[in-house]
């Protein structure tokens, strides 16, 4: 029997993506999927409803809910919407597993199998399911455009009849997705973009978009593709280099963000006071706290009358039709291979995709991590 498939009006206050959109709405039509979608979901996507051909339309969520074999969602089920969802169904979206132990607790006792998006493994083959770096894409270019709106100069060299603007110089810390898209919108802008990262092998790929590598000395190769954790004397060394560049540097952009734990503080209080008269922070890393000791996250301050801190959050809800497209290629990609010539659904617990994003799962708590 195909599996019922529905699509939520996510309740999360600013929350304008959806987990669903008509191209990948199409695409699982075609393999079966009975697709259901609450009315006027998409509406802060920008997609109508009458976009989504061949989807049932449902008013209510717990009618939505009541027949849901498969849930897409972007932010984490809540307990009301958990309570409404059959027992035994299948929940996939970002779960912010730390944040949420009382979500945890409530699918195993209603048996529901999560997949949480943030916890895709990161290997060649599940590059197409990275919901994190397709939203970190996302948060990286805004943040420069944030940075180049809140900036108190050019960022481009320009020539005028008052004589010639010198370009901006923009710092990029961190050189994951979001900060090798930082690196690049600000290169197009016209800046002069200095970057660093802890790990040392980002350095060819900060110089193949036109940044300048900051070698601080500290290498700090983690796994599964993020930063270890830095020593005492490893921070040291590090904020003494990064100090002379920050104090020189018109907008600063902050990525440094480990999914599951608090963001490092890379950016003293002591180094904003040594920053240019009109220089920006844009710490994309708030989510986690920030990378700046000032960060207030949400938060936009004006340090001592000199210095704007800006600590915004969910950054990929500013681009919300283009977020929601590249996130429903994301679960369908991820759901996809699993789904019979019927539409049936039936996931595969030793894929090693599976197995590393499973969260929960025959009433039970069996990621490593989170057990």
């Amino acid at each position: 029997m195909p599996v019922r498939l529905v699509v939520p009006n996510e309740i999360v206050p600013g929350e304008r993506r959806i987990g669903l959109e008509p191209g990948v709405a199409k695409k699982l039509g075609a393999l079966g999927v009975n697709i259901a979608m609450q009315q006027g979901a998409a509406q802060s996507s920008y997609f109508s409803d009458d976009d989504f051909e061949g989807v049932e339309l449902v008013a209510d969520a717990a009618a939505l809910y009541k027949d849901a074999d498969v849930v897409f969602k972007v932010q984490p089920p809540s307990l009301d919407e958990l309570k409404q969802m059959k027992d035994g169904a299948t929940v996939v979206g970002f779960m912010a597993p730390h944040k949420n132990p009382e979500m945890m607790q409530l699918m195993c006792d209603k048996n529901i199998t999560s997949l949480a998006m943030e916890l895709v493994p990161r290997i060649t083959r599940a590059q197409s399911m990275d919901a994190l770096s397709s939203q970190a894409s996302i948060s990286g270019y805004m943040g420069v455009l944030m940075g180049a709106q809140k900036a108190s100069v050019f960022f481009p060299m320009l020539t005028t009849a008052a004589g010639t603007i010198r370009p901006a110089r923009v710092l990029v810390i961190g050189a994951g997705v979001a900060g090798l898209q930082a690196i690049a919108t600000a290169k197009r802008l016209g800046a002069i973009v200095h970057a660093f990262d802890v790990r040392s092998a980002t350095r060819e790929q900060i110089e193949s978009l036109g940044g300048k590598f900051i070698d601080t000395g500290v290498s700090a190769e983690g796994e599964g593709g993020y930063a270890r954790e830095l020593t005492e004397d490893e921070k040291k060394q590090q904020q003494d280099v990064l100090a002379k560049h920050i104090a020189e540097t018109d907008v600063v952009i902050t990525t440094a963000a480990i999914p599951g734990r608090p963001s490092p503080k890379i950016i003293t209080q002591a180094m904003v006071e040594d920053m240019k008269t009109g220089a920006v922070i844009i710490d994309l890393a708030s989510e986690g706290g920030g990378n700046c000791e000032l960060t207030q996250p949400g938060e936009s301050i004006e340090y001592k009358g000199r210095v704007t801190v800006y600590g915004p959050l969910n950054v990929p809800c500013e681009l919300p039709i283009h977020a929601s497209e590249m996130y429903a290629k994301n679960l369908f990609n991820l759901v996809s291979p699993f789904i019979s010539e019927q539409g049936e659904l039936a996931l595969d617990f030793e894929d090693d995709v599976i197995a590393g994003c499973v969260l929960t799962r025959d009433g039970a708590i069996v990621h490593e991590r989170y057990k």
